[in-house]
């Protein structure tokens, strides 16, 4: 069985190239997504807490199966450690046998930016080049270099109540695009094409006022994650055609929690193979109301596997016996 620490991920990524990966990742997740009647999900095992969550998020075909550990606890940055670390295993279906164990810290942010990359390809329209981005924690710079795998994104405007957290963002993508530090969220959605939410923090929230709403402009609402954590008004949800990943999911977890089923319009797999339509036009107001579901970590995980294999990158461990006899069990830990 294959391992994947984080070092053996930071040798991957950098073998392949961060922006390549990134555009691989969206291949990767909308391949299967394509595949979505052939998958078996269910929304995931989560425990929550005052301070956080702690879930399980399992999906399969009939070929893989792969199960995510994920935290988050918005507080931690404060006591200097990551909000989100997660670990993930791939399964071989027929043999039930594991196939690799990976660190998901890394891949779980590369996921979330290639699903969010996916959205706004179906969703906004073809020319937005200006992205706004709300937020510029861990998950920030890999939101928009995914997002220039399928748009052409040459200006990001950026905001963020901590200063320090915007001169990161600026120092890590000042050198690839057109940066604008925005003054508030008002002056940072300003004249932007595609608006990105990226907040961590644990309670409804109405980042963005109606009035601010324009015709045309394309939300991905990447914050919400478990209930009672939203980043966008029920008035503001309404005024959108709003595209989910997974509706018994979505209504628990996502911004609509508080609108409710009627309030969705598609699941993304119906959009991306034409089941149900995407943008009709370019005045129209389209939501990608994202939570992150296991479907996307599978695909990246199988993704992981085979560069993996074509790199030679990880290491071999030992978690399943080899036995002579392998109904003989027992002779493995007596000797006999």
């Amino acid at each position: 069985m294959k391992l994947i620490t984080v070092t053996d991920m930071q040798a991957l990524i950098r073998r392949v190239g961060l922006e390549p990966f990134l555009a691989l990742a969206v291949d990767a997740i909308e391949d299967y997504l394509r595949r979505w009647p052939e998958l078996q999900l269910s929304p995931r095992h989560a425990f929550h807490y005052p301070f956080g969550v702690t879930e399980l998020m399992p999906c399969a075909d009939d070929r893989l199966y792969g199960v995510k550990y994920v935290n988050g606890h918005p507080g931690n940055p404060a006591q200097g450690k990551l909000s989100v670390t997660a670990i993930g295993l791939l399964a071989d279906v027929p043999s039930g046998y594991p196939l690799m164990i990976s660190e998901m810290t890394l891949l779980t942010a590369v996921r979330t930016a290639a699903v969010a990359a996916l959205a706004a390809g179906l969703l906004a329209r073809l020319e937005s080049q200006r992205v706004a981005l709300i937020g510029c924690g861990a998950q920030a710079e890999f939101q928009v270099l995914a997002l220039a795998s399928r748009l052409p994104v040459t200006e990001v405007s950026y905001f963020d109540i901590d200063g320090a957290a915007m001169d990161k963002f600026a120092g890590h993508l000042g050198h690839r695009f057109h940066l604008r530090r925005g003054q508030d969220i008002a002056d940072t959605l300003r004249d932007a094409d595609v608006w990105i939410t990226l907040t961590a923090a644990k309670q409804h929230q109405s980042l963005i006022d109606e009035a601010l709403l324009r015709p045309g402009v394309h939300i991905n609402a990447m914050g919400g994650d478990c209930p009672g954590k939203t980043e966008l008004s029920p008035e503001v949800i309404h005024r959108c055609k709003t595209v989910v990943e997974y509706r018994p999911q979505s209504e628990l977890e996502g911004e609509v929690q508080q609108t409710g089923a009627a309030s969705v319009h598609a699941e993304l797999w119906e959009v991306l193979t034409d089941q149900r339509p995407g943008r009709d036009d370019d005045d129209e107001i389209t939501l990608f109301d994202a939570v992150g579901i296991a479907v996307e970590d599978l695909a990246v995980l199988d993704l992981v596997a085979r560069l993996a294999e074509r790199y030679d990158i990880g290491s071999e461990v030992t978690l399943v016996p080899d036995l002579a006899d392998p109904k003989d069990l027992f002779s493995l830990v007596t000797g006999d």
